[in-house]
């Protein structure tokens, strides 16, 4: 067992001996959390992320729903500590599944929404997360591609690549937990977070991270743990600018502002995974303007979207503020591909070029 699992299985046998020190004193047992509601999480100036304000909740033995609360905790804490005994890994979606063979059954889970829960709960109490659980999100993860060589670690032990040379058209697929990956060398000049594949595609397929040293990131739409992680992780430790690029929508500010300040779900690790110096590169309301860009018409959940941006600490700015106003006001939206009605090489040779200039990662 590695130190890093060995630390990781420690923190849960010291969360379950504490339930067991509350019965020894004739206590009954408790877990205290943070409030995890949209009211309770507060944007954190100095650190520039979301994170939990300070009110608490309490999961106590002493109602019935508190005490099944803690029973499956109880079950899931020993579930995770044999896995990391055992070298094993499993997804989100096995353990709800798995709850079902458990002895008790008042500790099986009713759905997976509720399991989901109570890995983020033993996140936020045993201080360790859910990657060194050895716990797998369903999804795949998402891709980079450009100029960086890495180490990563596999069952046959280390391998180096090279995340143009030594791979296809589909780039180097991140894998669950990122802080597995040793940085070697690169030439990167600047970090692109894309929103989707059919505009990652055309970089790729223009030699958009040849020609600008660029480290394409493909985001798959709001991005994964590991995704917003290895982005922290390389902008941390190798210096780099990262900037993002979505959709001309609501919806897809938010990506950026998930990369950025992180997310209302995670924010008890939001300084483990956002970037707070990530830009927004576009696509902009005013490129909507300037390029005369395909669009359709804002819905009534877009607008309220936007307006509700306005009161969000995230993008309280003279920028957002100028950006969401007029986009309010053209009542329009676009997707990134949108900029394919001036041509397939367009995005490449002109748009990012020039708004990467103004922004002066160029």
């Amino acid at each position: 067992m590695s130190t890093q699992d060995e630390r990781a299985r420690q923190q849960l046998i010291d969360l379950a001996a504490e339930f067991y020190d509350q019965f020894a004193r004739g206590e009954v047992p408790e877990m205290t959390l943070p409030t995890r509601t949209k009211s309770n999480i507060e944007y954190d100036e100095e650190s520039g992320v979301w994170v939990y304000g300070d009110r608490t909740s309490t999961r106590s033995a002493n109602s019935v729903r508190g005490a099944r609360k803690l029973l499956k905790a109880t079950y899931t804490i020993d579930f995770l500590a044999r896995q990391l005994e055992e070298g094993r890994s499993s997804t989100l979606r096995e353990l709800y599944y798995i709850s079902e063979s458990w002895e008790a059954d008042e500790a099986a889970f009713s759905d997976q929404d509720e399991s989901n829960q109570m890995i983020e709960d033993l996140e936020i109490v045993s201080e360790v997360t859910r990657e060194d659980f050895h716990m797998r999100p369903e999804e795949s993860g998402a891709t980079l591609m450009g100029p960086l060589e890495l180490r990563e670690q596999t069952r046959r032990g280390e391998r180096d690549i090279h995340c143009q040379e030594d791979v296809g058209e589909g780039g180097y697929q991140i894998p669950n937990n990122p802080d597995t990956i040793d940085f070697l060398d690169h030439d990167i000049d600047f970090i692109l977070c894309v929103e989707t594949g059919g505009m990652r595609d055309r970089l790729v397929e223009n030699g958009f991270d040849t020609d600008y040293n660029a480290l394409i990131v493909h985001l798959k739409g709001q991005p994964a743990r590991a995704t917003r992680r290895i982005t922290k992780r390389l902008h941390d430790e190798l210096d780099l600018p990262v900037v993002v690029f979505t959709d001309g929508d609501p919806w897809s500010y938010r990506i950026y502002g998930s990369v950025a300040y992180g997310s209302i779900k995670s924010a008890h690790l939001s300084e483990h995974l956002a970037t707070p110096e990530a830009r927004f590169v576009g696509i902009q309301p005013a490129d909507i303007v300037e390029y005369d860009l395909p669009t359709d018409p804002l819905a009534d959940s877009d607008v309220n979207a936007l307006e509700s941006e306005l009161d969000d600490p995230r993008f309280m700015t003279d920028y957002w503020e100028e950006q969401i106003e007029l986009q309010l006001d053209i009542g329009k939206k676009a997707e990134q591909q949108a900029l394919a009605s001036r041509g397939l090489d367009f995005v490449t040779d002109e748009y990012l070029p020039t708004r990467l200039g103004e922004m002066g990662v160029l």
